[in-house]
């Protein structure tokens, strides 16, 4: 299999966007519980999830964030960026079913470390905002 290394800090551009989406399986959200070990009964107790606020079982916060890795992995900067921080606020629960779709945009250049700054958007597929945040990465360099 080849691939492409992704977009270097020179050839990004403030505005840039790219997206993925990915529907949320229960499957999913065992598969992170056993990986993480959280195993809360908000996440893994139906009956349990039922009397909470949210009425239903809900992903993990960290399950939904992580749907930034292959936005930023091989899309926007692409392959060959590193994550250096990541900022986010949650806004509203992710249920089994829903269809996420995570958002980046270039927001900044930050031209001392060769850095980007992209804007983070979480949505459902009734384009409720889920999560907001923001992540600094190191794009791959030039090649040679």
């Amino acid at each position: 299999m080849e691939f492409e290394r992704g977009k270097s800090y020179e050839e990004l551009k403030i505005g840039e966007k790219a997206s993925f989406a990915k529907t949320i399986t229960e499957t999913d959200v065992y598969l992170f519980a056993g990986i993480s070990g959280d195993f809360n009964p908000m996440h893994v107790n139906e009956e349990y999830a039922r009397t909470s606020r949210f009425g239903a079982r809900v992903a993990h916060g960290p399950l939904t964030l992580s749907l930034a890795a292959p936005l930023l992995g091989m899309r926007l900067p692409g392959l060959g960026a590193i994550a250096v921080e990541l900022t986010t606020r949650f806004k509203a629960p992710v249920y089994f079913g829903d269809t996420v779709t995570v958002t980046g945009e270039v927001v900044e250049k930050i031209e001392k470390k060769s850095w980007v700054r992209i804007a983070l958007t979480w949505t459902n597929q009734k384009s409720e905002i889920l999560a907001e945040g923001s992540v600094v990465v190191s794009p791959p360099s030039q090649p040679v």
